[in-house]
């Protein structure tokens, strides 16, 4: 066996360890020859997909406790004037309160009884007594009516808060997984680069016009990421992960998109394949992948860890969803 022949089994066999740590073949007790790159390859491409997944659900929760975090604070400035008011009203009842328990003001009954000049005045001051003791029945009903209301609201907030709050710690303590996962998988993907693959299941696509001559500003934005590194969680400005550079993309005409791929698709308007245009969005896998399509059954992506933004055929693809286009 020639030097050259066992460095290249001793690489394959370094890639066999390498894609065991990533559980993306078959256990160590089955046995079964070194892959070929070819399988490695896939292999990398199933679980830099598994990874995307995970990223994606982290990006949505983000987005969702951002909103709730939002709709919290708009409740907090309604609650806060009747607070105040809750407040004023209190003190009212309790100088009121003082006044009659003293003696000392119109209110109190029996002074009115003592101290009318004559049946007129008493009914007079009984009248006023009666009118402002309801008035101020109304006023602590009301706020305490609508306060009770906005407490309950409140309530829901801080409740939908506490759940996604956990959500998200929950998926806080995948994050060291996923950097784990990340290094692994850039590992993975060298040591199959340097026994002379590359490292990548992608196939090169040429650019026509597509780029040189933009239909439009989300396409030229997307055109002038290319070749910048997907960083999972990123949108921008110099790495991206794919719903990361579709919202971007779209922000340079003015739309505001999330940062996930699953509410982009519930943000645009669905249209057929044939009725594709440069700009609109191509999703895949089950909602977990998007790219924006840029002409020529062409688009933009960014694809996963350790590689970079690139041109793919949409149709190559066996696991598209579907396609829509953003409300301008």
């Amino acid at each position: 066996m020639s030097a050259g022949h066992r460095a290249k089994r001793s690489v394959l066999r370094s890639l066999v360890i390498g894609a065991v740590a990533l559980a993306v073949v078959a256990p160590a007790s089955v046995a079964k020859a070194d892959p070929t790159l070819a399988e490695i390859e896939a292999q990398l491409e199933k679980s830099g997909n598994e990874l995307e997944d995970l990223v994606e659900a982290y990006n949505k929760i983000n987005v969702e406790l951002a909103a709730t975090q939002a709709a919290a604070a708009t409740l907090q400035t309604k609650l806060q004037p009747l607070a105040d008011s809750m407040a004023t009203a209190n003190a009212n009842v309790d100088v009121i309160a003082v006044a009659a328990f003293k003696g000392s003001g119109p209110l109190q009954n029996l002074n009115v009884v003592l101290h009318a000049q004559s049946s007129d005045s008493l009914i007079d001051q009984l009248t006023t007594l009666q009118q402002i003791s309801k008035h101020q029945q109304h006023e602590i009903a009301d706020a305490t009516a609508a306060k009770s209301k906005l407490d309950e609201e409140k309530k829901k907030i801080d409740e939908t808060l506490a759940a996604e709050n956990a959500q998200k710690a929950e998926l806080e303590t995948k994050k060291k997984k996923i950097e784990g996962d990340v290094k692994k998988l850039e590992e993975l993907r060298r040591r199959a680069t340097t026994a002379g693959g590359t490292g990548s299941t992608g196939v090169k696509v040429a650019l026509g016009a597509e780029c040189t001559s933009p239909a439009n500003a989300p396409v030229a934005f997307a055109c002038a990421q290319l070749g910048e590194p997907y960083h999972w969680g990123s949108a921008g400005p110099s790495s991206w992960d794919c719903s990361g550079l579709t919202m971007m993309a779209w922000k340079q005409a003015g739309v505001s998109l999330d940062h996930n791929a699953a509410r982009q698709w519930n943000q645009v308007t669905h249209v057929s394949r044939s009725a594709l245009s440069p700009g609109d969005l191509a999703f895949f896998r089950g909602l977990g992948h998007v790219g924006i399509y840029i002409g020529n059954g062409k688009m933009i992506h960014a694809p996963t860890t350790g590689r970079n933004v690139e041109v793919a055929l949409i149709d190559k693809r066996t696991d598209t969803y579907g396609f829509g286009r953003p409300h301008k």
